[in-house]
Order: C-alpha cells, then structure tokens, then sequence
C-alpha cells in the first residue's frame, strides 16, 4: 500500500535548498529538546539536582546514568522527527516540492 506522499519525487534543487532550514530547524530542535529533557528530569528525579548525571560521573549508580541517557534519547529522537517532518511540511508548503526520499 502506498501513498501519494511516498510516491512523490523531490527534486535535487529542493534537498539543496532545503539544507540550511534543516539545519537551521536542527538546532532549534536541540534546545527546544534539552529544556523539555531538564524539566522531565526535574519531575523523574525530584530528589537529585537540577542536572542529569553525565556517564563519567562517579558518585552516580549505573541504573541513575542510564536512565538519563534513555530518556534524554527518547525526547531528542521524538523532537528530531516533530521538527524535520514539520519543516519539510513547511518547505512543501512554500516550494510545492518536498525536501526527502
């Protein structure tokens, strides 16, 4: 089963084009994902502090350091799809082409 999406072709020109808004949209994703990873952290350790601990953290167990790090992945990869899938929406929107495949 496909879709009209899917069957679609994109230009060269629009992955050319579409290289600095995706990058422009990636570091915007970055900070949009590390203030909704803090404030997550804050509500999953609410006895620890304000920072998550870092793998080379001694005084912190293994099980804390890789609870970060599991949840600090899942909301990157979640925001990273949000933003590239609405900003190659956006640039479909005012190109008519879409950036990918």
């Amino acid at each position: 089963m496909t879709t009209a999406r899917a069957e679609r072709q994109s230009s060269r020109s629009a992955k050319i084009l579409y290289r600095p808004w995706g990058l422009v949209a990636s570091l915007l994703g970055g900070l949009i994902a590390s203030q909704i990873f803090q404030q997550v952290w804050k509500r999953v350790d609410p006895a620890g502090t304000d920072d998550p601990p870092k793998p080379l953290e001694s005084e912190y167990p293994l099980q804390k350091i890789l609870l970060a790090a599991l949840v600090q992945g899942a909301i990157f990869s979640v925001v990273r799809a949000l933003i590239n899938r609405g900003g190659a929406r956006v640039f479909e929107r005012w190109t008519g082409e879409w950036p990918g495949d």
